[in-house]
């Protein structure tokens, strides 16, 4: 499965982003906490450059705890400072405003020995469509100042956001980068999303999440469809072997079409829902190894 999905107008957020660069003292770079890898831009290390960055863990209440340990602690060796938030429950959110002043608490200090006290500290908000951005910046601002869509990449235009007394964000449209580079980082931006639904099967994409889940958290799907998971074989394995589950899922639910056979389709958009929507649990897709 080889997903390519590039609108037109990222590459002019690209450039944007970097004519803005200099108009702000830190860059928070929102990613999703499940997907760490396949939720950066690859590009934006080079974008960014120097600048100060908070790398928000958005997500990260359905992410499995012990992958946001090991996220933070390698993003931490890397000099980056982080922040695990919800955006929609706003869990963590209110510790942003703190968070960036005490990452430049040195810069902020430089500032008032220059005489510059109460000077506005300015933060350039970036990450990939559908990683939840919109939504935090709503948060972080408690109020409905970014545009947010529920379709990927729909957010427009650049706008400063108030926070508070000493800080303003800068929103910029989402980026996804132009190619991916192997079908893993597709399917992990599919699973949960940040990609439309529509340049796939959501079958096809059913079964490798089946057999994603069945590998990394069998217990998972044991407990929410209550499976019996057979063991991997030459007959049974890869995409055969997530069908199979996929098969089993929709007989448990009662999903039958004409003949009694399992209603696969509908079964698979019940899974990507339940996936999405944090019903089927905690998961990490990506751990630091793979990097």
């Amino acid at each position: 499965m080889n997903i390519q999905w590039y609108p037109g107008h990222m590459t002019k957020t690209r450039r944007q982003i970097e004519a803005d660069l200099k108009n702000v003292d830190m860059v928070a770079e929102i990613i999703d906490a499940r997907i760490p890898v396949a939720s950066r831009n690859p590009d934006i290390d080079a974008i960014v450059g120097s600048k100060p960055r908070l790398i928000v863990l958005n997500r990260a209440d359905q992410a499995d705890p012990a992958g946001n340990r090991a996220w933070r602690a390698w993003f931490q060796d890397r000099g980056y400072t982080v922040l695990e938030t919800d955006s929609k429950t706003g869990a963590g959110v209110s510790q942003f405003s703190i968070t960036i002043k005490e990452a430049l608490k040195d810069q902020i200090a430089r500032w008032r020995e220059k005489g510059q006290v109460g000077r506005i500290v300015r933060v350039m908000v970036v990450g990939i469509p559908n990683v939840g951005k919109s939504t935090f910046i709503n948060k972080v601002a408690k109020r409905k100042s970014a545009k947010a869509g529920d379709k990927p990449g729909v957010t427009r235009g650049k706008q400063w956001v108030a926070v508070d007394a000493g800080l303003d964000l800068l929103d910029t449209p989402g980026i996804l980068w132009p190619k991916f580079e192997d079908e893993r980082i597709g399917l992990n931006l599919a699973f949960t999303g940040a990609v439309k639904d529509e340049v796939m099967d959501a079958e096809t994409l059913a079964c490798h999440l089946m057999e994603t889940l069945a590998e990394r958290y069998p217990d998972a799907l044991q407990e929410r469809y209550k499976l019996e998971l057979p063991p991997v074989s030459g007959q049974l394995e890869g995409l055969a072997y997530g069908y199979d589950l996929l098969e089993r899922a929709a007989r448990k639910r009662g999903f039958l079409i004409s003949g009694g056979e399992p209603d696969t389709e509908r079964m698979a958009k019940i899974l990507l829902d339940e996936f999405r929507g944090g019903k089927l649990g905690r998961f990490t897709l990506e751990l630091p190894e793979s990097v």
